[in-house]
């Protein structure tokens, strides 16, 4: 295959595994909402998928930038096409498979795990960006430590706040205030989201000289703009048709919830993913809402969280990377040993 092939091809990956975000990552917007009744589940996919995609409208290129930078490989007959592509590949795989058993994964480090993974094969640990790269593995641990303060801390302010009101009237008020809340998180959600599909396209036209570079890294040309519409539209198409195995476990899982702590959880992570989008950082949605959900447990009862599927949920996270950077590593030296 030509090298201009390949880059329309993998192009075409990306917008797929932007898909399968999207569909892979959809509990993680609508998990609360749905577990709380507030709305059913197709309601919520549709409601999730509109905000997932108006917030093109609001978000920069900040986050697409830093996993642009990750892996840097020199153009050279095209190799660096094909890093992209086999990181893809690891991506999609680990997501995949996450869905068919049920556990919330992170896309987001799937893809950061498939990418590293395959440069590694290609040229060593020298081509990883360890500036963009470490952020990122941090926030592996700051994401649900974060979501978990903040969930915790609202609904505690909340509980105080609405603590001589009827169960009834509380209930009724954050039914409501569910809805914002749950748009407040899909806005999050595709604002990180959807820039790592971005990231990803922009990293294969460097390689293949359609836009340039700077001598540190900084893109010269501007984003050229197909590329923001297609890639939230992708993702917005993936969340529509979303997962329900995985807003099983994420809404129904961890503990049980109520419109109030629906409500607190998702307003947590969706502070915590704007302020990650802000800062340039591809921080996972599923650690974000995952560690809110269990903050706001902790403050309502403890006991009520089942630990054996929290302890399930991070064995998940903690294999991510190495598996999906495995498929990478495997899938590129596979292609080596055909010849590209």
């Amino acid at each position: 295959m030509s090298v201009a092939g390949l880059v329309y091809l993998t192009i075409a990956v990306a917008l797929v595994f932007d898909v399968i975000n999207g569909f892979h990552d959809a509990a993680n917007s609508i998990a609360t909402v749905v577990s709380t009744r507030v709305l059913s589940p197709r309601w919520a996919v549709l409601w999730a998928a509109a905000f997932n995609f108006i917030a093109f409208f609001i978000f920069g290129t900040g986050v697409a930038k830093t996993i642009a930078g990750i892996v840097h490989v020199a153009p050279q007959e095209g190799a660096f096409v094909y890093v992209v592509a086999c990181g893809l590949l690891g991506a999609i795989v680990w997501n995949l498979f996450t869905w068919w058993l049920g556990l919330p994964s992170s896309s987001s480090h799937a893809l950061i795990g498939g990418l590293s993974g395959a440069g590694v094969a290609y040229h060593g640990f020298g081509v990883l960006d360890t500036g963009n790269l470490y952020p990122t593995l941090e926030f592996i641990i700051l994401a649900p430590l974060i979501g978990l303060v903040l969930g915790g801390a609202l609904m505690t302010a909340v509980a105080w706040t609405f603590q001589r009101f009827r169960p009834r009237t509380v209930d009724r008020t954050f039914r409501v205030g569910q809805l914002a809340s749950a748009a407040a998180y899909s806005l999050g959600h595709g604002g990180n989201d959807a820039q790592k599909t971005v990231g990803v396209i922009l990293a294969v036209l460097i390689a293949n000289g359609t836009l340039r570079t700077d001598a540190h890294g900084g893109l010269i040309d501007p984003v050229p703009a197909w590329i923001l519409p297609a890639s939230y539209a992708c993702m917005a198409l993936g969340t529509a048709v979303g997962g329900w195995r995985i807003v099983k476990t994420m809404g129904m899982g961890l503990t049980p919830l109520r419109p109030v702590g629906g409500f607190c959880a998702e307003v947590a992570g969706a502070i915590t993913l704007f302020s990650a989008t802000h800062f340039r950082v591809p921080v996972s949605t599923t650690h974000t809402i995952t560690g809110a959900i269990v903050g706001v447990g902790s403050v309502t009862k403890l006991r009520g969280i089942r630990w054996s599927v929290a302890t399930r949920i991070v064995w998940g996270w903690i294999f991510t990377i190495p598996a999906a950077a495995a498929v990478g590593a495997g899938a590129f030296a596979l292609v080596r040993a055909i010849g590209y």
